[in-house]
């Protein structure tokens, strides 16, 4: 009961203080929170049980590799935005590489969609007696075509506002959490039951599955396109405050959660994280859950919207917004009913780790093009990974 209390009293205040006036009106607080919910949103809610599963107590090094790298993709992104929004030079290998940008964003978005409504459906069955692939299956593909609906009928325009509320409910309920392992923590520790796990994989297959774990740390790209609203700098800076805060929720939560469970008590699959936290306090897996059916739905729409807009630009107006929508549903159904969820997060990711490396070789071009060889050498590396990640990432497996 204690425990509960506390949880709650934490996500109370913490929605206090981001509903409050001076938070929701600063613009650059606007701006962090577009990336940073990107980047803890989703990825929050099953990248704990993998890497406790995979990498046993060794995860949350696992997870500081990871936010590295992403920090260091960021860096690529941002290195664009200070070139190419700005006054940077745009050659014939620029502007080429831009374009493949935007369509390896495009298909990374359809999958990602996919990724979100599976996730969503898995939500929406796991606290009900129809919980079971086929009754997530369905429910996934139900939202798919009313997104279809909407996106043909009428479009996004009215449910994108519903993101603001969304995110500053699921950062208050992550905030929860975390106190709410603080305190479980705490007791294991005083009756000395902290767990020390060993790696479920080692070697070639874990380093295949931390590239297959990009999707879960994505997200900070989004500041690359809102030049509409805030100028270069701000872009700049308030991605690196939403890398660094994400960060330290990420390698907090993993650390918390690596020394909290024994292997008997952890389970696998796609919503674990509920399971889980059920023993920590009796009350997070209602408030898991409905963070987690908001920030999937919101984050379905905000990809859906933003896929339709790259297909009708990248080709010239050839594709509509809604044959862009149509295709993305239908993509999205044969992948839910064709694949299970950590092989989405495996495609998905994927796909992201194409687009980065292509925002790396961006980023390299337009460093040795100004003369910055070690700069350019550094994105060029990264551009490397980024395809090796692209290539060789693969699934969880219980």
């Amino acid at each position: 009961m204690l425990t509960n209390l506390i949880v709650l009293a934490v996500i109370i205040l913490a929605g206090l203080v981001l509903a409050s006036h001076k938070v929701s009106t600063s613009r650059s607080w606007r701006a962090t929170i577009t990336p940073l919910a990107s980047i803890i949103g989703s990825g929050f809610l099953v990248l704990g049980p993998i890497l406790q599963s995979a990498y046993g107590s060794w995860s949350p090094l696992v997870m500081a590799v990871l936010c590295l790298v992403a920090y260091l993709f960021g860096h690529s992104v941002r290195t664009n935005i200070a070139i190419l929004d700005g006054k940077g030079m745009r050659g014939p290998i620029l502007r080429g590489l831009e374009t493949a940008g935007g369509w390896a964003l495009a298909f990374a978005y359809i999958i990602s969609v996919t990724y979100y409504l599976n996730l969503f459906g898995a939500f929406g069955v796991s606290l009900t007696p129809a919980d079971d692939p086929q009754s997530a299956r369905l429910l996934t593909s139900a939202v798919l075509v009313l997104i279809l609906a909407v996106g043909w009928t009428r479009g996004f325009g009215a449910l994108e506002h519903l993101e603001q509320v969304f995110v500053s409910v699921k950062l208050a309920i992550i905030f929860g959490l975390i106190a709410g392992l603080v305190l479980f923590n705490g007791d294991r520790a005083a009756g000395g039951a902290l767990s020390i796990t060993v790696p479920g994989q080692t070697g070639w297959s874990a380093l295949t599955l931390a590239f297959g774990l990009v999707i879960t740390i994505q997200g900070f790209e989004t500041s690359r396109y809102l030049g509409d609203r805030y100028d270069a700098a701000m872009r700049i800076r308030t991605m690196r405050w939403a890398q660094w805060i994400a960060t330290g929720i990420y390698v907090v939560y993993v650390g918390l959660l690596a020394f909290a469970f024994t292997p008997d008590e952890l389970p696998f699959g796609e919503t674990a994280i509920v399971d889980l936290m059920g023993l920590v306090a009796p009350i997070l897996p209602l408030l898991l859950v409905a963070a987690a059916l908001s920030a999937q739905f919101s984050a379905a729409i905000a990809d859906t919207g933003g896929a339709g807009g790259l297909f009708v630009e990248l080709s010239g107006k050839r594709i509509s917004a809604r044959q862009a929508y149509a295709a993305l549903v239908g993509v999205g159904l044969v992948l839910t009913w064709t694949a299970d969820l950590f092989e989405i997060i495996a495609y998905a990711s994927r796909a992201f780790a194409a687009y980065y490396a292509i925002q790396a070789a961006i980023a390299a071009t337009g460093r040795w093009q100004a003369g910055k060889r070690a700069s350019a050498g550094l994105h060029a590396g990264l551009a490397v990974l980024g395809v090796a990640m692209a290539l060789f990432g693969t699934a969880a497996e219980g």
